[in-house]
């Protein structure tokens, strides 16, 4: 069972992008702080009817973002 979801977060020219690398969800802010509400809350949304254990989840999951840069 996962205790820990990956993220992967990308900054775009206005946006933070985020999305699960296992669960097909993605989400959007104009801040990192707003972003991780948003994570959370897609991630309930999305869960809300599923079972966790189908998707090999524990109850109450952290979550481990990484970060990706651009460098120009």
């Amino acid at each position: 069972m996962k205790k820990i979801l990956q993220v992967i977060i990308e900054k775009g020219d206005k946006y933070y992008v985020g999305r699960f690398v296992d669960l097909p969800i993605v989400t959007q802010a104009m801040s990192l702080d707003e972003l991780v509400e948003n994570l959370k809350e897609a991630f309930e949304l999305y869960m809300e009817d599923e079972v966790l254990e189908d998707y090999e989840i524990e109850k109450s999951p952290s979550i481990l973002a990484n970060l990706e840069l651009s460098y120009a």
